[in-house]
């Protein structure tokens, strides 16, 4: 699932929703198998369960799929996976942060060294990206909330750090420890939101333009399409001119 709003947008635009909900709900329930896996399989009693559920309903993903991925971890034959993050850069050396969750390291491993290898990338030590990011609450909201000044103040109320609005919707960050908090205020304010998870941030942005946009979207999007990739972010700056050359 991609991790920045830029990304999400083109992907959009490029008619990819529909085709790649199937991989999206493929997604959502592995980390649903983890988080009951990891803690009491009752989503009041897991935290990570409990977002895990809010964001495959966000989805539209059919109950009977949330309950199949809860019961898939208390089975004799449930799988084990490895949580794992790979950091490394991509064209014009944008920061590319991946997360997945894999039940074979080698595969896997090799997988992504090919994606970033093959388009205009290379991967980095453990530690290369993410000290120059930080870990944030992100809290998503779509663009029918409400106007920016309104989801702007119910932000500032409820607590969160920070809100970017765009045509498509709302993007707010809380520290790290406050998600929980903050998502529950704004539920009561907002209503339900899209997506709530731990994400991460880029400090500062790369700017990027002409032909390393595309290299870089192809990048993503290829990181994205691998079954055992969770979450992909990546720390570019584009103009709306260069996105729209994209078409």
């Amino acid at each position: 699932m991609a991790g920045h709003s830029k990304f999400k947008n083109i992907m959009h635009r490029k008619g990819r929703a529909d085709s790649a909900r199937s991989k999206l709900f493929s997604k959502l329930s592995r980390e649903i198998t983890v988080a009951a896996k990891a803690g009491l399989p009752d989503p009041a009693m897991n935290a990570r369960l409990r977002l895990a559920v809010a964001n495959a309903k966000a989805e539209s993903m059919p109950k009977d799929n949330i309950d199949r991925a809860i019961k898939k971890a208390s089975g004799a034959d449930a799988e084990t996976y490895d949580e794992i993050r790979y950091e490394g850069f991509g064209p014009g050396g944008v920061g590319v942060i991946v997360e997945v969750l894999t039940d074979n390291r080698n595969r896997t491993a090799a997988n992504v060294r090919t994606i970033f290898a093959k388009n205009g990338g290379n991967m980095g030590e453990t530690g290369s990206v993410s000290f120059m990011w930080d870990r944030v609450g992100r809290i998503v909201y779509d663009a029918k909330a409400g106007a920016e000044d309104k989801v702007m103040e119910a932000a500032i109320e409820a607590g969160a750090d920070d809100v970017e609005s765009d045509d498509e919707g709302h993007t707010i960050y809380t520290a790290y420890d406050q998600l929980f908090e903050v998502a529950s205020a704004l539920e009561a304010s907002l209503g339900e939101a899209k997506s709530t998870a731990t994400a991460w941030r880029p400090k500062a942005r790369t700017p990027l333009e002409g032909q390393a946009v595309a290299t870089l979207m192809k990048l993503l999007e290829s990181l994205d399409d691998d079954d055992d990739v969770q979450n992909v972010y990546s720390g570019e700056d584009i103009s709306d001119e260069e996105l729209e050359k994209l078409g």
